[in-house]
């Protein structure tokens, strides 16, 4: 197993939130990216205005390392016309995939058609455009049923509007990271979680992210079917590190 190919490599604190200043950042970043050229990750995750710059350092390294951005990030609740604006200036400047935070307040609301409109809309945009799309869940925001629920809605929608073979290029993800919960409680992927994700969203594929934090963790996400992890730890996880925690 080439686990190297499972992961992405993530940094997506603002400044603000890293307390810290917007060069620091931009440092990290750098080596957020420096890092997955060296190591062969799958794919960088980083913020939109990050967007140019990795895929120059990319380019230049000679490298296969994809670029990912979060669209919506990280509450999901702007409009999808917004979503779209964002995504198109990302696929402008060269991303590969999109990592969509669906708006899962409008679904708890049972405005069902408002969050199918999203989903056909952000993944038409990326397939014409030759790209990969992720669909953010927030499961730290929903339970059990819920999380079944909306992981079969992103399914249905992709399979009756762009067909089985387009599956591979859809993924339904965990989280986003950021969610804040209550009580120290995981905000990013379980194994119960990723289960009913898995379970639910064949024939499309499934992200875990947030807490996944070391090599025992991954190997159990991926042994469940899980085919990407978005972590913040890819290095110590190929290292065959242990950290412990979220």
């Amino acid at each position: 197993m080439n686990l190297a190919q499972y992961l992405d490599s993530t940094y997506l604190k603002t400044a603000e939130q890293a307390s810290i200043s917007f060069d620091q950042t931009k440092q990290n970043v750098i080596s957020l990216i420096e890092e997955g050229i060296e190591n062969n990750f799958k794919l960088v995750m980083i913020r939109p205005e990050f967007v140019s710059l990795a895929y120059k350092l990319i380019q230049d390294a000679n490298s296969q390392v994809l670029v990912g951005t979060v669209i919506g990030f990280y509450e999901g609740t702007n409009s999808i016309e917004d979503k779209l604006n964002e995504a198109s200036q990302a696929i402008n400047k060269n991303v590969d995939e999109l990592d969509f935070v669906l708006n899962y307040n409008a679904f708890l609301n049972g405005q069902i058609n408002l969050v199918k409109s999203e989903i056909y809309k952000g993944t038409k945009l990326a397939l014409e455009n030759n790209k990969t799309i992720k669909w953010i869940i927030e499961i730290a925001a929903l339970n059990d049923e819920e999380i079944i629920g909306l992981t079969k809605i992103i399914r249905d929608v992709v399979l009756e509007s762009f067909g089985e073979e387009k599956a591979k290029y859809v993924f339904v993800k965990s989280s986003t990271g950021f969610y804040k919960t209550e009580g120290r409680k995981p905000n990013g992927a379980t194994v119960e979680a990723m289960r009913l994700i898995v379970e639910n969203a064949k024939p499309l594929q499934s992200k875990a992210a947030g807490g996944v934090k070391n090599h025992q963790d991954a190997i159990e996400m991926i042994e469940l079917g899980v085919t990407r992890i978005g972590t913040s730890s890819a290095k110590s996880i190929v290292d065959g590190e242990n950290i412990k925690g979220y």
